[in-house]
């Protein structure tokens, strides 16, 4: 069986070896990149299972290589950023990254988060019942991992699907932020909860929805969120 693949996008030749050691590790081939450049034309030609992007390249903003790499793949993407400005986070999550950590952070809290990454396919087909799930407009196919409102397919990261998938596979039951969490990246998720606000945010926003009238997905302010059929 072949390994998986994880690209490492980073100029620092300190933390690429770190990332590489600690890939390794988790048995991953893992691919380089040092610029924006070379890590589109990796992510395009190698197919990454997974990917690292440092947010501050010496070429391109790590937020535009991250919308580049993720029209053409479905790769795991966790950010790296050593900015404490809150916008870049949200802004690199809106354009399809799934999780970011923040400079300077343990080994092994990116080796929990990779870990958690892996155990994630198997936690949403346990909540899978059905192929197909129609909802009005909304139909989510398991299946092919599909979702389209009113016959056009959107676009929807891992994280997203995943999310839709656990929260409409129990309609009207109220899931917690920790329970997403779990269920969604996994037990060992290090970080802050409010990560699945942003989340859901850009859900909502593709699925049409607004967040003070949503259709499908409900908040319950100071709990979490609920899926209406």
């Amino acid at each position: 069986m072949s390994k998986p693949r994880a690209l490492v996008v980073e100029d620092s030749p300190e933390f690429m070896m770190i990332c590489r050691h600690l890939l390794e590790k988790e048995g991953f081939e893992v691919l380089a990149a040092g610029d924006g450049a070379e890590a589109v034309e990796r992510a395009q030609k190698q197919r990454p299972d997974i990917a690292i992007l440092d947010l501050g390249l010496p070429d391109v903003d790590g937020i535009e290589v991250c919308r580049q790499i993720r029209q053409f793949t479905d790769a795991y993407i966790i950010m790296v950023t050593g900015r404490t400005d809150e916008v870049d986070k949200v802004v690199g999550l809106s354009v399809g990254a799934d999780d970011y950590v923040t400079k300077p952070f343990s080994p092994r809290e990116l080796a929990a988060r990779i870990q958690a990454m892996r155990r994630r396919p198997r936690a949403t087909t346990q909540a899978r019942r059905e192929a197909v799930r129609e909802y009005g407009e909304l139909r989510i196919d398991l299946e092919v991992r599909e979702v389209s409102r009113a016959g056009e397919v959107l676009e929807l990261t891992k994280i997203e699907f995943d999310l839709l998938d656990l929260l409409s596979s129990a309609p009207r039951r109220t899931f917690t932020r920790r329970k997403l969490l779990e269920d969604v990246w996994g037990d060992n998720f290090f970080g802050d909860d409010h990560i699945i606000d942003v989340h859901v945010g850009n859900l909502r926003r593709k699925l049409g929805e607004s967040a003070s009238a949503p259709r499908h997905i409900r908040t319950l302010r100071g709990v979490g969120y609920r899926f209406e059929p």
